[in-house]
């Protein structure tokens, strides 16, 4: 592509490092610190160069139908420039490696393989990293980098609507879901990206050079990995966990029937008491009013009345002694959770992360607009 003469007076120092061309004599030139949009000669305008400078806070595309918005965010304020839909990607993939480039991202003379964007996630696929960016930007410094030198393993899973593409930084794994018509053409570029660092032919290779020592496969059977902090839901130590709750819900019960014995003779006694003092009233009474009546079988019975009580409520918390059995019976009869049940929950848990993301960065832009408006308010 020939470099336009009023491009050549705009450039000073630089070199033009990369351009598109947009068609007729328009055309997208990238120096290392600036894209340069020209212009031609036309019915209604004069040939013009816009500059748009690497260091900028955030990017945002738009697509139309026929023209492609690129829309660039500066602390002093928004600029923006269209390209024809067909041209987007080339042009997009040419701006991110300037400004991967200008915030150190990426190293000087590295270059990117290329660029995917989805409904809220762009994935940037460049010689020695990849990075991730959530939200329908393409650009913030809310971003997340995975370098090709900390990778220990790399896998694709398929479900039915998404593919996730799993990254495993120094052991742990990090997701990244694609649609899946969009899915053999991300895979590829990765595995082609992280088998040229590597130089190796297959991702087999690649897992074999990169990844740690594993368990054996029992071991990995009782304890999974689905990183990001998730401790497994079931493990080898199961048994002991379900002995243990055995053992402890035993003494619980044990310690119930101890205390429901001791409680029981101590009522009995203060029955047994009790129908004593009793018995000598009635006498008392007796011998006042009748004079021939003997107190003395009074005793015995309004004791083993109070005894007959006190038996009945040690029989009543008989009950809460089988129910502690029972419990511990229900321990051990749990069913493990299965492979499925905690895939299940992985996905769930990786879904309300990207959700949280999602909001975070709304909040983000949310705090952003309320301050410049602040600074509007506060200039006027």
């Amino acid at each position: 592509m020939d470099i336009p003469d009023l491009v050549q007076r705009t450039l000073g120092d630089e070199e033009v490092t990369a351009g598109v061309s947009l068609g007729d004599e328009d055309a997208v030139c990238l120096t290392p610190t600036r894209s340069l949009v020209y212009k031609g000669d036309g019915l209604l305008s004069d040939e013009q160069v816009e500059e748009f400078p690497h260091d900028v806070e955030r990017i945002a595309v738009s697509e139309g139908r026929r023209k492609t918005k690129f829309v660039f965010e500066y602390i002093g304020g928004t600029r923006s420039f269209t390209v024809p839909s067909d041209r987007d990607e080339d042009v997009l993939e040419a701006v991110m490696e300037g400004v991967l480039r200008v915030a150190s991202v990426i190293d000087d003379g590295e270059e990117l393989v290329s660029v995917y964007r989805f409904s809220e996630l762009t994935l940037i696929v460049a010689e020695s990293r990849l990075v991730k960016l959530i939200g329908e930007q393409v650009w913030n410094d809310d971003h997340e980098v995975y370098a090709y030198d900390d990778v220990t393993g790399l896998e694709f899973e398929r479900a039915s609507v998404a593919t996730s593409v799993v990254v495993s930084i120094e052991g742990r794994p990090q997701r990244v879901k694609v649609p899946n018509d969009r899915a053999p053409v991300v895979r590829q570029t990765i595995e082609q990206a992280l088998c040229a660092y590597y130089d190796v032919a297959t991702v087999e290779e690649l897992n074999q050079l990169v990844g740690r020592d594993e368990p054996d496969a029992d071991d990995e059977d009782g304890a999974l990995d689905f990183g990001s902090g998730i401790d497994p839901l079931v493990t080898d130590d199961d048994s002991e966990v379900d002995e243990y709750t055995e053992g402890t819900l035993r003494e619980i019960t044990a310690g119930s029937d101890d205390d429901a014995t001791t409680s029981e003779d101590d009522a009995g006694t203060a029955d047994a008491g009790a129908g004593a003092a009793n018995a000598g009233t009635d006498a008392a009474e007796t011998e006042s009013d009748e004079g021939d009546e003997d107190s003395g079988p009074v005793a015995p019975e309004t004791a083993g009345a109070g005894v007959d009580d006190t038996g009945s409520d040690g029989r009543e918390d008989a009950p809460a002694g089988a129910s502690a059995s029972e419990t511990a019976v229900g321990v051990e009869g749990v069913e493990p959770a299965s492979r499925e049940d905690l895939a299940t929950v992985a996905d769930r848990l990786e879904e309300l992360t990207e959700a949280v993301d999602r909001q975070n960065e709304l909040l983000k832009r949310q705090h952003r607009a309320i301050k410049q408006l602040a600074d509007e308010i506060q200039a006027e």
